[in-house]
């Protein structure tokens, strides 16, 4: 008999990209962990908004939430940009975090590319 843990049933349910409909913004690659024993499960999940003033605004808020039922911990394993235009269907990550360090976009990009499948996704490590 499979049993799941309670932190990987939440991990399934986390969508693994959530970006703001356009713009260009900052965004951060999160790991996220089960903190229960036995349990070594982990998803990194992308989240790039554009209120945020800084790279660990983002995190600071994705990770309380995330954190807050105690299953599950959170790291940022860095960041960058992303400019997203819906009207040309185009998504286009670079750059890094001045505190979490660039983020490894060929990870954030497959996450973008399964959230919109009809977009072209790029990335380049230019920029700031």
């Amino acid at each position: 008999m499979c049993t799941q843990t309670k932190a990987a049933a939440l991990m399934a349910n986390i969508p693994q990209a959530d970006i703001d409909p356009s713009g260009v913004f900052k965004y951060v690659l999160i790991r996220v962990h089960s903190r229960e024993e036995g349990d070594d499960s982990e998803v990194d999940i992308v989240r790039g908004y554009g209120w945020a003033e800084y790279h660990a605004d983002i995190y600071e808020k994705v990770a309380e939430e995330l954190e807050k039922d105690g299953h599950l911990d959170c790291e940022c394993i860095g960041g960058g940009r992303i400019k997203h235009d819906p009207q040309a269907k185009k998504i286009h990550v670079y750059g890094y975090s001045m505190g979490f360090g660039r983020a490894n976009h060929a990870v954030t990009t497959e996450k973008l590319k399964a959230r919109y499948p009809d977009y072209e996704v790029t990335w380049d490590n230019e920029g700031y």
